[in-house]
């Protein structure tokens, strides 16, 4: 018996998204078992009156899922039947990193096959964001964005505008926002470095000099500068703001740095070698973002962290539970030898 697919078409699906979801619901229905075949694709394509090249589109993807195989010669029989309609998620991050890593991996291991994630980098370009997000409007269920930019923050604020309430999830970054409620996981940037350097104040007392460097050419929140200045005033240390470590930066005893970028963590140690300085005793180190190096490199660096994997499990949960709140995420202090 041939079956009858429910199509509704929606204006604001893409059709070939809407044809591999009816395939899943007659699947889930019953209607469709393993090794039963559907119509060709010019038979899809005469019979609902689409174009062939948006069956076409729709099969491929029904393959690439395994769901449909492709028999040569036969046609197209349904492979698996352990399928229920995948949650499309659209996940915009502003570039790739060991710490982007951490949170994709807690996001796609909560989602597991429950969801289809496609990931996206814009760059830190409000441009590119906002294109990203215009080309694929009404093909996801969810947009999870992470807001970070260089400039051009009403462009990027255009874009996520376009965005349905109830279908955006803000990542890393809380920002102020028309839609509401929207949900947001979140780090406070200001907060979480003054909460983290006065936890290691007894450390820091013991050099003369605290000295953050924030780098020029990447978009970190500026709200790190204000805890850090803060923590300074609030106890009286004499501080600096520096934009790099380069390999002759001039390092003396008795300072501490706070450093973000790998790049300026690796120099600072050269430099303390080539010094003769003795990290953890006559230099301190507080590195941002902890990883599994900086647990056994020059037996531990101090570190101040987010847990980016629980902030990845938690986007996720509030996708499956379709929940709209705005949640911290846990900041803390690592104490490690370098310090």
């Amino acid at each position: 018996m041939e079956v009858q697919f429910d199509i509704e078409f929606k204006e604001n699906t893409p059709k070939y998204l809407q044809i591999i979801d009816s395939v899943i619901h007659a699947i889930s229905k019953g209607k469709l078992k393993r090794g039963d075949k559907i119509p060709s694709i010019n038979q899809f394509s005469e019979e609902y009156l689409l174009s062939r090249d948006t069956v076409e589109k729709a099969y491929r993807q029904l393959i690439k899922d395994g769901i449909l195989t492709a028999v040569r010669g036969k046609g197209y029989y349904i492979n698996r039947v352990d399928v229920e309609a995948a949650i499309r998620v659209l996940l915009l991050f502003n570039k790739i990193s060991n710490y982007k890593k951490q949170i994709y991996n807690g996001f796609t291991e909560v989602l597991g096959r429950k969801a289809f994630v496609d990931l996206h980098i814009h760059h830190c370009n409000s441009g590119l964001f906002k294109s990203l997000i215009q080309n694929s409007l009404g093909e996801y269920h969810y947009y999870v964005i992470m807001p970070h930019f260089y400039a051009g923050l009403d462009e990027a604020m255009d874009g996520i505008a376009m965005i349905p309430a109830d279908k955006l999830i803000i990542l890393d970054k809380d920002i102020p926002l028309p839609q509401h409620p929207v949900a947001c996981v979140y780090q406070d940037f200001e907060k979480d470095i003054l909460y983290a350097l006065n936890e290691a104040i007894d450390l820091i007392k013991k050099y003369r000099k605290l000295i953050l460097v924030f780098p020029a050419m990447v978009p970190y929140p500026k709200e790190i500068i204000k805890g850090f200045r803060l923590f300074s005033m609030q106890h009286n240390i004499e501080h600096e703001i520096i934009q790099e470590i380069e390999e002759d930066t001039v390092i003396a005893p008795d300072e501490a740095y706070v450093v973000i970028e790998e790049t300026d963590l690796v120099n600072l140690i050269k430099n303390c070698k080539e010094r003769g300085l003795r990290v953890g005793e006559d230099l301190g180190i507080i590195s941002y973002n902890d990883t599994p190096l900086k647990e056994i490199l020059l037996n531990g660096i101090t570190a101040i962290t987010t847990d980016h994997e629980l902030m990845g499990e938690t986007a996720a949960r509030l996708i499956l539970e379709n929940r709209r709140e705005k949640i911290k995420n846990p900041f803390s202090l690592i104490r490690r030898k370098s310090l």
